[in-house]
């Protein structure tokens, strides 16, 4: 999935480059006083705004996110599946030795405390707490990225009326108006580049990304109290497989034939068509005799 990203990102980027290129000068595109511009001063606001340590953590977020794939859920499952057959077999202890080779940061707290011996409200209530403050710091580290997204667009109007005031003051003399011009367009175009073209899409990302771990951490939760409950794997899996989109899933759909079978369908259609003309004639028999009652009986003619 990842190299259909990176696939479909560079042909995208290429049709959008290709977009300057037949315009004509690709030079027309660039200009540095407009640059420094809209970067120095999103520069400026961000330090102005944030911790270094914020946006060393916002940056280490998203080289994780671009570089570190996440496991699929059917995985998580199927390890999940494997830890409680140990635990059946082994018995819970055996976990421990399996507590560091998961590569799931989650995974591992949550076998800890299955190992602890910790009570399943406990284990819940200890996960629900890494969960809620884990989408705490994604949401900030998402803001911060927005925030930064909505500082580039102001500064390229900036940069539009630097250009803008320095052509009014060389009203007269066409070099001055001719530098002016670039200055005043490329800030804004800088601006909505890289306001739309990176920060946003960074945002988006984190905020997919970040759904997709609380569905893993979900899964975990539920997977390793059922196992502390000593739960049959087949039914765990069962359970588990509740989060899977129908594609995802192992399971096969019940026949229509077992449905059948099991509820006894046909036999009790069976016996309503049996039944339903022996009680429609009954109900004839009876609105006859009220007719005999009433006029007496049928005479021919």
């Amino acid at each position: 999935m990842m190299q259909k990203n990176i696939i479909g990102l560079i042909l995208s980027v290429g049709i959008f480059i290709l977009g300057f290129i037949l315009n004509g000068n690709v030079g027309l595109y660039f200009n540095i006083s407009g640059m420094l511009i809209v970067f120095g001063g999103t520069l400026a606001a961000t330090l102005l705004s944030f911790k270094i340590d914020q946006l060393r953590i916002v940056g280490k977020v998203l080289w994780t996110g671009y570089n570190r794939p996440i496991k699929k859920e059917p995985e998580i499952i199927n390890i999940l599946i494997d830890l409680s057959i140990r635990s059946r077999i082994e018995g819970i202890l055996s976990l421990q030795q399996h507590e560091n080779e998961t590569t799931v940061l989650f995974m591992r707290r949550a076998l800890g405390c299955l190992v602890d011996g910790y009570h399943a409200a406990q284990i819940r209530d200890i996960l629900n707490t890494e969960m809620y403050f884990f989408r705490l710091r994604r949401e900030d580290s998402e803001r911060i990225l927005r925030t930064i997204a909505d500082f580039f667009p102001a500064f390229g109007i900036i940069g539009s009326v630097v250009g803008l005031i320095t052509m009014l003051g060389g009203i007269g003399d066409t070099s001055v108006i001719l530098k002016a011009i670039p200055i005043a367009l490329t800030s804004t175009l800088y601006g909505l580049i890289f306001a739309n073209f990176f920060f946003l899409p960074f945002a988006a990302n984190l905020k997919e990304r970040t759904n997709q771990e609380l569905l893993l951490q979900k899964i975990i939760m539920e997977g390793v109290i059922a196992i502390d409950s000593e739960m049959n794997p087949i039914i765990l899996k069962t359970k588990l497989e509740a989060f899977l989109t129908p594609s995802d899933r192992e399971t096969k759909l019940v026949s229509y034939q077992k449905l059948r079978e099991r509820f006894k369908i046909e036999q009790r259609e069976l016996k309503e068509q049996q039944e339903q003309p022996q009680h429609m004639r009954t109900r004839e028999e009876a609105h006859d005799l009220e007719e005999e009652e009433e006029t007496g009986p049928a005479v021919d003619v």
